[in-house]
């Protein structure tokens, strides 16, 4: 007779979504990681994972079920082999349609947010303070004398280090929650929690300075001088297939002309030429479609800027590259790219 299917609790496995190599891509993380009190040997990555060509042997999917976060729709390897076992959802981008709308014991949220971070802080909110609470009343009735107060310690660091990696998440990504375009009631609700959750913590309350902590934060994103430009392309990119095109987006906190500077020194050509030469190498390389380079950063009168490049890369893309850029020309701003003669491309 075989047991009943509550009879075992669930294994949930964080998985970061990258192979273990590139979290040195991502200064940001190595700082945080100094707050809490973590190595980037700790996480578990993609490389954890058996290999693609067996994986489905060792990781059978009726056994599995995935929960994303930050995206909603299983890509790549991955995709083809478990996409059908996405059990559950917490993200902030548009809703593609791909996790069941009933996921009946896990969550399915996807909302507007200025970071993903928020709404999975605010749905751990409940079990986390229970699981805090009960760690510190089983300290409680099984200690004595000193080794209450020392559980007790132990139990309100560790929330405090938990609490600064999701701090850090949201505070870079709503600029301390003053972006006003991205930052939402859940951005604001979310960092209220985890500050307190670090004030609780004597040995920090009485030094930690919110501003201080993102200013050293938002500095580490953008001390991307000592990469590479195609580690720089890849650092936060993301890719999917839409319409039978294959699409991809490199998302970077500094300027085109930046990025072209750094083509430059790496190479003997033109800044320009160069830069197109690395652009089109890391697109075709990825066998892209359509390849868009987007950098937000400060130009020099000490303003905030985005930019957008878009590139098609095949006659196919072109047409949807051309409406796209007629329809938000305007509201964009987009301009001829202006860095060579034989490229139709667009910047904002």
């Amino acid at each position: 007779m075989s047991p009943p299917k509550n009879a075992f609790s669930s294994l949930y496995v964080p998985i970061a979504n990258i192979p273990a190599s590139d979290i040195q891509l991502r200064p940001e993380y190595l700082a945080v990681f100094k707050h809490a009190n973590i190595e980037s040997k700790h996480l578990i990555t993609l490389d954890d994972l058996p290999a693609l060509s067996d994986i489905q042997s060792k990781l059978a999917p009726e056994n599995t079920k995935w929960i994303l976060v930050d995206h909603n729709a299983l890509q790549g390897q991955l995709g083809k082999m478990y996409a059908e076992r996405v059990a559950g959802v917490i993200d902030h981008h548009d809703d593609e349609k791909k996790v069941p709308e009933d996921t009946g014991e896990e969550p399915r949220i996807i909302e507007k947010s200025g970071s993903c971070t928020s709404l999975i802080a605010n749905y751990c909110q409940p079990s986390w303070d229970t699981a805090s609470a009960s760690a510190l009343s089983s300290g409680a009735a099984h200690a004595q004398g000193d080794s209450v107060s020392n559980d007790a310690a132990f139990v309100k660091r560790w929330d405090a280090d938990v609490a600064q990696l999701g701090l850090a998440s949201i505070l870079v990504d709503t600029a301390d929650l003053k972006d006003e375009n991205k930052t939402t009631e859940h951005d604001r609700k979310a960092v209220e929690y985890l500050e307190a959750k670090i004030m609780l913590c004597p040995p920090l309350a009485a030094s930690f300075d919110r501003t201080s902590f993102y200013k050293e934060m938002d500095a580490a994103k953008k001390d991307i001088g000592s990469l590479k430009l195609q580690d720089i392309l890849r650092k936060d990119y993301k890719q999917w297939d839409q319409g039978g095109q294959k699409l991809g987006v490199s998302s970077v906190v500094k300027s085109i002309d930046f990025l072209s500077n750094k083509a430059d020194d790496e190479a003997s050509a033109q800044a320009s030429e160069a830069f197109l030469k690395a652009l089109k190498e890391f697109a075709t390389g990825r066998e892209l479609d359509m390849y868009s380079l987007m950098t937000t950063s400060t130009g020099s009168d000490g303003n905030f800027q985005r930019e957008l490049l878009l590139w098609a890369l095949n006659d196919g893309a072109v047409s949807a590259a051309r409406k796209f850029a007629t329809n938000a020309k305007d509201e964009l701003g987009l301009e001829e790219w202006q860095g060579s003669d034989d490229i139709d491309s667009k910047r904002a």
